[in-house]
């Protein structure tokens, strides 16, 4: 897989690694400071930091700066993980322990508030009132589709619904990363909305294929067991286009039905969805979302970072993990 993308930024994500390292200091409780180099060394993708400089080069946005909103994104980002992995009570993220199975629930609960507190510090010192509003606004989402999820999302199966919720888990970020670079380099509304689309559309798409993985990844990959999703009662494309095609399975209907902790019918569903078209049709429709996404900013073809966005998109439907 080429990911050459990553070797053009890495001298930013470099700086990046170090400007987050400098948001903990002697001044902070050292178990805070173990905590958040603990999440630093889990890694991660870098995919939405990836972004902003990409997308910040191409309009001549000053790399400080970017430099400061990639760090912005990127640990509250972190934050929103911490959390979530105590909400789902997940022990491992990326094969290394989460802080939950280290910490008490409490513990963990107040290490994500500090992050959310560094986030907003490093977009405060972007010193862009619309970017901290939309980076306000941003979380806002996050956390309004994580409480939807948790309590009126389980066995839905409808496509307005799965969409409302990878747009606040996942492409809401996307659309930052993107937009709040814009934000930085042009004042051209025109082209800050073909950036803001371009993230919107390659989170969808990312969201869609970790939906994917989740049917036909291998577990010690994507760090947790294959189907968990369905076996939680989140219903994914998959599921939506297999139910749309089978109406009247008997998994289907108990599934809409509240009867997802049924594990033995639910992982019926799953190897059923496993062996459908099911899975090539969510790709198909991911890769719509990612040819949306460049067609937005297409007038920059021809210049590296368009080339980088582009095999980024690439990435984002070929990835594995």
């Amino acid at each position: 897989m080429n990911n050459k993308f990553l070797d053009y930024v890495e001298p930013d994500l470099k700086e990046l690694e170090n400007l987050m390292r400098k948001q903990t200091g002697a001044d902070y409780h050292a178990d805070l400071r173990a905590a958040f180099e603990h999440l630093l060394s889990a890694g991660g993708k870098r995919i939405r930091p990836t972004i902003v400089f990409l997308a910040g080069g191409l309009v001549g946005a000053d790399k400080q700066r970017l430099t400061t909103l990639a760090g912005a994104i990127e640990v509250l980002h972190t934050a929103t993980l911490v959390h979530d992995d105590l909400i789902d009570g997940s022990l491992l993220r990326r094969g290394i322990p989460t802080l939950n199975a280290r910490w008490s629930p409490a513990a963990t609960v107040l290490t994500g508030d500090f992050l959310f507190g560094r986030a907003a510090k490093l977009a405060a010192e972007v010193n862009d009132l619309p970017l901290m509003k939309m980076f306000a606004e941003t979380l806002t989402i996050i956390v309004n589709g994580e409480i939807s999820q948790m309590f009126i999302s389980k066995g839905v199966i409808d496509r307005k619904n799965y969409y409302q919720r990878i747009y606040a888990k996942t492409a809401s970020l996307f659309e930052l990363s993107a937009y709040g670079a814009s934000l930085i380099g042009t004042e051209d509304e025109t082209v800050r909305m073909r950036f803001k689309q371009f993230g919107y559309e390659l989170g969808i798409a990312f969201q869609i294929m970790d939906d994917v993985l989740d049917f036909n990844g291998e577990q010690l990959k994507i760090g947790k067991p294959v189907g968990s999703d369905l076996l939680n009662g989140l219903v994914t494309l998959p599921t939506i286009y297999y139910a749309e095609s089978h109406p009247d399975d008997p998994e289907i209907k108990i599934l809409s039905e509240g009867g997802w902790a049924n594990r033995e019918k639910m992982e019926t569903l799953v190897q059923t969805i496993q062996e459908s078209r099911a899975i090539e049709y969510s790709i198909n429709e991911a890769r719509e979302h990612i040819v949306k996404g460049l067609e937005a900013i297409s007038v920059y073809e021809g210049r590296i970072e368009h080339k980088h966005l582009n095999d980024l998109a690439d990435y984002v439907i070929e990835r594995t993990k």
